[in-house]
């Protein structure tokens, strides 16, 4: 089976299961040109006899994920020392984390089992579609959280007359629009494109990049979009937390204390490790790709930034914070007591 994989990253077929898939798949015929209508997905190159370890490996990836998360969105939700604007964006930023991992994980274990590993064309575009939204929302929710840790180191005295609950549900509902808005805009150009004889994508699941490339319509517009878009939805964030912290630093050196340097590491040292995590593959990956990138080191950063950031950041943002520890005791107490009665 790895064989088979690896002649199709090459451009030829020769494993026998997969040729009778990709024959099997079903065109219909317009003409002269014949519309693929569902598509193979090769998943990882794991050797046949690994199958189950990965498996379990990624399953256990996946049950940690959701875990996580709903355990951070649940305090956030039971606890009301943490109904402040920042613990409202990160149980916002962990719903995106919890959706994102669950448009790509699922059927990545399917077909880690199964020996069809299809999906149909509209399944393919809702994938994409789900899986700009979700991973959009994180580059927005994360210039909002640093917004927002700007207001409190460089204006604390009127941090909340500043961050008030009518703004902060304006920035979330607003990032959650430009995303829906941006991965329809994505998807339309995509589903505008003819796919005609190449039907095998060599990665877990649809993405733009490997669809353009199986793609037999000119994709200029969608490259060009791609590429403005990209500056407005992942450079032109990213800068602006750069710009955030350039200033919540400066105002520390005004002032320097041991207390106000405790005050940043603190409050921003997660959030700094999430926007390391989450903008290095993306932008590596997207905005500035290497003429050689290889289909491994695409898969690779795909890993990164769908299955080990999602599990990284409750541990990061949340499970090492003392406000949610304290609110996790709260709520276990309170169980404990309610349990008791």
């Amino acid at each position: 089976m790895n064989k088979g994989k690896h002649d199709i990253l090459s451009g030829t077929v020769h494993h026998p299961q997969i040729f009778w898939m990709s024959w099997q798949v079903q065109e219909k015929e317009y003409g002269n040109q014949s519309v693929i209508s569902q598509f193979l997905l090769l998943g990882l190159p794991i050797p046949p006899e690994d199958q189950q370890l990965f498996y379990a490996l990624f399953l256990a990836m996946c049950l940690t994920i959701i875990l996580g998360n709903i355990i951070i969105i649940i305090l956030i939700l039971l606890d009301s020392h943490l109904h402040t604007p920042m613990y409202l964006f990160l149980s916002n930023l962990s719903f995106s984390d919890l959706c994102f991992s669950s448009v790509t994980m699922p059927k990545l274990l399917q077909n880690m089992l199964s020996q069809d590993p299809s999906i149909s064309y509209a399944g393919c575009l809702t994938q994409m579609y789900f899986l700009t939204v979700f991973g959009n929302i994180e580059s927005f929710l994360l210039v909002v959280m640093a917004y927002d840790r700007y207001v409190a180191i460089c204006f604390p005295l009127h941090y909340t007359s500043i961050m008030s609950p009518k703004l902060c549900v304006s920035l979330v509902v607003l990032s959650w629009v430009l995303t829906i808005f941006h991965a329809m805009l994505h998807t339309l150009l995509v589903a505008r494109l003819s796919f005609c004889k190449n039907n095998v994508i060599p990665h877990f699941f649809c993405d733009i990049s490997p669809l353009l490339k199986l793609s037999c319509s000119d994709t200029h517009v969608n490259e060009l979009v791609i590429f403005i878009m990209g500056g407005l939805v992942i450079v032109i964030p990213f800068l602006l937390i750069v710009l955030s912290y350039v200033q919540i630093v400066s105002s520390i050196f005004k002032v320097p204390s041991v207390q106000g340097i405790h005050k940043v590491s603190s409050t921003c040292g997660s959030h700094l490790s999430v926007v390391s995590l989450f903008y290095g593959t993306i932008i590596g990956l997207y905005i500035f790709p290497s003429v050689n990138n290889s289909t491994l080191k695409e898969i690779a950063m795909a890993m990164m930034y769908t299955v080990v950031t999602p599990i990284l950041i409750p541990f990061i943002c949340s499970l090492r914070n003392r406000d949610m520890k304290e609110a996790l005791e709260r709520v276990l107490c309170k169980k404990k007591v309610l349990f008791c009665l």
